[in-house]
C-alpha cells in the first residue's frame, strides 16, 4: 500500500468533507498524513494470532488499589511539597491571575 499522498489528493478530500484548508499547507498535511499510514502498516504486520478479540470494552476490568486512608509515611509534607513551587503564601500555591 502506498503511503504517499499528493496535496491534490489532500484539497479533493478536504472539498469532498466540506473543510477549508490553506493550500500552502496541503503539502504538510499530506506527509503528515502519509505518516500516520505507514504507522498503520507498521501495526498491521503485528501477529495478534493469539489475541482474543474484545467484543465489550466493559469486559476489560482494571484492578484497583483499595480506597482507604494509609498515613503510615504518606502523610502530606506542605513545606516539602511547595519548597520547588515559584510562589507561595500562608501555605497556598501563588499563580497568575487568569481571570479578570
Amino acid at each position: 500500500m502506498s503511503n504517499t499522498l499528493s496535496a491534490q489528493e489532500i484539497a479533493t478530500v478536504a472539498n469532498l468533507s466540506r473543510l477549508a484548508i490553506d493550500e500552502n499547507l496541503a503539502n504538510d498535511y499530506a506527509k503528515d498524513i502519509g505518516k500516520i499510514l505507514s504507522m498503520m502498516d507498521i501495526l498491521a504486520q503485528v501477529d495478534t494470532t493469539d489475541v482474543k478479540p474484545l467484543t465489550n470494552v466493559h469486559d476489560g476490568v482494571q484492578v484497583l488499589r483499595p480506597d482507604v486512608v494509609d498515613l503510615n509515611g504518606l502523610a502530606v509534607n506542605r513545606e516539602r511539597n511547595q519548597a520547588i513551587a515559584p510562589a507561595t503564601q500562608d501555605g497556598l500555591y501563588l499563580v497568575p491571575q487568569v481571570i479578570e
